[in-house]
């Protein structure tokens, strides 16, 4: 079975994350995680569906679930233990191509944070200027993007 993103098809017999063998570290019925390889900071997870998924919207309702439980249950463990909080976060960018440091198989990071951790140290600490008041004319833009037809 075969996947298409971007017009590419992409082929789960080739997928490392469906592949991942002994490097589960916790499952449920849909979903799996692991450790990042590459990583960001230690205990950085990823969480994927079991079923090879290349867009989020695909994903069914009973995957999401089993997603999220994995996703809390890592949250929790991390949180008073490798940081004081937790990023989650889930990448679509059909326009990049497959690499070591992009996977065309949906999947969630969970990292751990804390006050001025290494990510902010390196990145984050910097983009604090990319923020800008939301223009009114922009919210009602979104509004009507959003609106049931």
């Amino acid at each position: 079975m075969t996947n298409k993103t971007n017009g590419k098809k992409s082929d789960p017999v080739q997928c490392p994350f469906c592949n991942l063998g002994e490097r589960i570290l916790k499952s449920n019925n849909l979903a799996q995680a692991f450790l990042s390889n590459p990583r960001k900071v230690p205990g950085h997870f990823l969480v994927t569906s079991k079923r090879h998924i290349e867009k989020p919207w695909e994903l069914t309702k009973d995957e999401l679930l089993d997603i999220f439980e994995l996703i809390f249950f890592i949250e929790q463990r991390l949180v008073n233990k490798l940081g004081q909080g937790a990023d989650i976060r889930q990448n679509f960018r059909p326009f990049m191509p497959q690499s070591r440091l992009k996977i065309n198989h949906i999947h969630f990071h969970v990292y751990p944070r804390y006050n001025k951790d290494y990510l902010y140290q390196v990145s984050e600490q910097f983009e604090t200027d990319l923020f800008t008041e939301l223009d009114p004319d922009e919210e009602t833009d979104f509004v009507k993007l959003l609106a049931d037809d």
